[in-house]
């Protein structure tokens, strides 16, 4: 069955160029063409004038299982809350009943495509098992999940060694039902853990947190003698990194030089007190930017709220207005590039 929106205003393209008066056609609930102008063929028609069509929301980054644990130890820092070892985040998540969480997942996942949300990428803990209680979770939603799992395995960054046999086939079973690995962070892992991470995901995606916060990027530097920015592109090589908050700006030229995504959290981190990520520098050096909500413990999962605090802060902070344009890139075509 086909059906042809018509009469619409779009924002059409890789750069969300603005079309009056175009139209969307539909086959079998994908679209299969778009542009200005009438529409040449037959179907279901329907009148949009007065509409504005974009793409719909993706939503880069976030750790949706712990939709249970909404403003728990809201006083707190980063660790305490959410380190992967000894954060409040992580015992909560193992006390809890996996029902429990699956109907947390579930409508703070109906919360999202209210919002506009048609896409997200979780990171999703707890192994093998973590990623299938996110899947059955949202069984049945239309919304795409782009699943990130990770095995429970961390690190001293300090050693030599690598992955033990047990963890790898952790990893294994992780890949075989996830779309690729969502890494906590340098510090957790030594750098042949990060770049055996990289070998056995192949060629599925690669994520990982870094420079989210001063404390962060100091640990790195005092225990390992290099920043983790450093490390993850030299080592693990993501395919994106994850807040790039108090990154530098020779970290910064370093990740747009090769060609790594970055996916900013700006409400998240200003929750937790990290700062304010320089958007307009990472744009101005070049770096494909995407952007996400972070955890639901600390954060609702709403892009346009983070769009509206990004663009205001950055002016605060950076002296610099974002494009809007740009701004809607970062939540559409930016993020499904990356």
């Amino acid at each position: 069955m086909s059906l042809v929106i018509t009469n619409a205003n779009l924002l059409l393209g890789k750069e969300l160029d603005y079309v009056e008066k175009g139209y969307i056609a539909i086959e079998d609930t994908r679209i299969s063409s778009a542009a200005a102008g009438n529409y040449k063929g037959s179907g279901k028609r329907l009148d949009a004038k007065g509409f504005l069509i974009i793409p719909g929301f993706i939503n880069a980054h976030t750790h949706i299982a712990d939709s249970i644990a909404k403003d728990v130890a809201a006083s707190d820092g980063l660790d305490a809350r959410v380190h992967p070892v000894f954060g409040a985040k992580k015992n909560i998540l193992q006390k809890s009943q996996p029902e429990h969480l699956k109907a947390f997942i579930r409508n703070s996942v109906i919360s999202m495509m209210k919002k506009g949300i048609v896409a997200f990428a979780d990171f999703r803990e707890d192994g093998r098992e973590g990623v299938v209680l996110l899947k059955e979770a949202i069984a049945g939603l239309p919304v795409k999940c782009v699943v990130l799992g990770r095995a429970n395995y961390y690190s001293n960054p300090r050693d030599a060694a690598g992955l033990q046999h047990e963890a790898i086939e952790q990893v294994q079973q992780v890949l075989e039902m996830a779309d690729g690995l969502g890494i906590s962070g340098a510090n957790e892992n030594t750098d042949m853990t990060l770049s055996q991470y990289r070998q056995l995901a192949r060629k599925k995606l690669v994520a990982v947190h870094a420079a989210e916060s001063k404390e962060t990027a100091e640990f790195s530097k005092v225990h390992t003698g290099r920043s983790e920015v450093d490390r993850v592109i030299e080592y693990l090589k993501p395919d994106f990194v994850v807040h790039m908050t108090n990154a530098t700006e020779d970290e910064i030229s370093l990740v747009a030089k090769r060609r790594t995504g970055v996916v900013v959290c700006p409400r998240a981190n200003g929750v937790l007190g990290a700062g304010i990520p320089r958007v307009a520098l990472l744009l101005r050096q070049g770096c494909l930017v995407a952007i996400g909500t972070d955890n639901v413990m600390l954060n609702s999962p709403d892009i346009l709220r983070e769009l509206d605090y990004i663009w205001k802060a950055s002016r605060a902070t950076e002296d610099e207005m974002i494009e809007p344009r740009e701004l809607l890139k970062m939540a559409t075509v930016n993020a499904a590039e990356i």
